[in-house]
C-alpha cells in the first residue's frame, strides 16, 4: 500500500523507512531536511518518493498525503540542547504540524495514523521499568526542555481525540532513548565521544578527566536504531487502534556504565567528573515492553555491540574534524 513518513530523512525516520519498504509498501517521505538527509534513502530504490517541505504548511501536508492510506508522522525537532535553545519552534513543528496532518488525514480519508511520541512525556516515572499507562506530566511549565515533552503529549491527544473520531485509526509508539551511528550531536552518546576525543587530543594525562551531567548512577536502556526501527514498524502495523506502545530495552544502565563501555571501546581511561544535573532532566528511564513484545518484538541489538559501531562511527568524525 502507498504511505506517507514525515520526518523520513530523519535518524529514526530513514531506518523505518526502510522497514517498510521491505514490507512493499510503496513510501513518500515528506520532511524539510533541517536535520535529516535525503542521502540516507539513497539505497532504498524507487519505492521511495522523496519530497521536500514543511510540515507547518498546510498545502505540503495536503500534497503529500494524497493517496495515501497510512501516515506515519515522525516529523518533530529532537535533541535536548534544542529543547532549552529553540522551544517555540520545538512546538510549532510538533503542534502545528501534527494539526496539519491530522486535518490532511481526514480529508484525504487515510485509515491509519501512526505517530512517534517520547519517553519523556513522563517525566520522572513512578514505576521502573514503566508501563504505558503511567501518567504523563509536565512538572514545570516555565522551564523550555518541557517544550518537547508537553509538545508530544499534545500531539497525542490530537491523534486520539481529533484524528480517531474523525474515522482515522490512531497508533502511538513512544521510543526510549534510540542510538546507533549517525544519530545526530545533540545526545548523550555523542557528546561523550565528542569530549573524550577532545581530551585525549588536548592532554596527554591518563586517565582523562571527564566531565559529566549528574554523578552517573542516572540509568537510561539504549536502544540501537536497527531494533527501535522494527518496534515501531510492528506496532504501526499490527498495534490495536487507540493503543500505545512502549519501543526500547529492558536493559537498564547507569550513565556511569555507559562512560566506561565507551573508554573501554576507545582504548582511552577515564574518570568521570560529577555536574550538576540541568533542571528538568530524569533519575531513571527504562521502559515496559510487554506489550509490544506481545505482537512479535524482541531487541536483537547488544548494548556493547551496537556502542561499538556508533562509537567508531563518532570517533571517526570528531576526530577527523580536529584533523581537518
Amino acid at each position: 500500500m502507498k504511505v506517507l513518513l514525515t520526518g523520513g530523512t530523519g535518524f529514526l525516520g530513514a531506518a523505518l523507512c526502510s522497514e517498510l519498504v521491505a514490507a512493499r509498501h510503496e513510501v513518500v517521505v515528506l520532511d524539510d531536511n533541517s536535520r535529516g538527509r535525503a542521502a540516507r534513502l539513497a539505497l532504498l530504490g524507487e519505492g521511495v518518493t522523496v519530497l521536500e517541505g514543511d510540515i507547518r504548511r498546510y498545502t505540503d501536508v495536503r500534497a503529500a498525503v494524497e493517496g495515501c492510506e497510512v501516515v506515519w508522522h515522525l516529523a518533530y525537532i529532537n535533541g535536548t540542547r534544542y529543547f532549552y535553545e529553540r522551544p517555540a519552534d520545538v512546538l510549532d513543528v510538533g503542534v502545528r504540524g501534527t494539526l496539519n496532518v491530522v486535518d490532511a488525514a481526514v480529508n484525504e480519508g487515510v485509515r491509519r495514523l501512526v505517530l512517534a511520541s517520547t519517553s519523556e512525556t513522563y517525566n520522572e516515572p513512578s514505576v521502573v521499568p514503566t508501563p504505558e499507562e503511567e501518567w504523563l506530566k509536565i512538572p514545570d511549565v516555565t522551564n523550555p526542555r518541557f517544550s518537547y515533552g508537553g509538545g508530544k503529549i499534545a500531539c497525542e491527544l490530537l491523534a486520539l481525540h481529533m484524528a480517531g473520531p474523525r474515522g482515522v485509526e490512531p497508533v502511538i509508539f513512544r521510543p526510549h532513548n534510540l542510538y546507533g551511528p549517525d544519530m545526530g550531536f545533540e545526545h548523550v552518546i555523542p557528546e561523550i565521544v565528542e569530549k573524550i576525543v577532545q581530551l585525549k587530543a588536548a592532554s596527554p594525562e591518563i586517565p582523562l578527566q571527564l566531565p559529566i551531567q549528574g554523578d552517573g548512577t542516572e540509568t537510561r536502556a539504549f536502544c540501537h536504531v536497527r531494533d527501535g526501527a522494527r518496534g515501531a514498524f510492528l506496532a504501526g502495523e499490527l498495534g490495536k487502534a487507540g493503543a500505545i506502545y512502549h519501543v526500547g530495552t529492558m536493559h537498564e544502565v547507569s550513565i556511569r556504565e555507559l562512560v566506561d563501555l565507551i573508554s573501554e571501546i576507545l582504548d582511552v581511561p577515564i574518570t568521570i567528573v560529577p555536574g550538576p544535573l540541568r533542571a528538568g532532566g530524569t533519575s531513571r528511564r527504562c521502559p515496559d515492553i510487554t506489550k509490544l513484545s506481545e505482537i512479535g518484538y524482541s531487541p536483537e541489538v547488544d548494548l556493547r555491540e551496537g556502542l561499538g559501531e556508533t562509537v567508531a562511527w563518532y570517533a571517526d568524525y570528531f576526530g577527523a574534524r580536529a584533523t581537518s
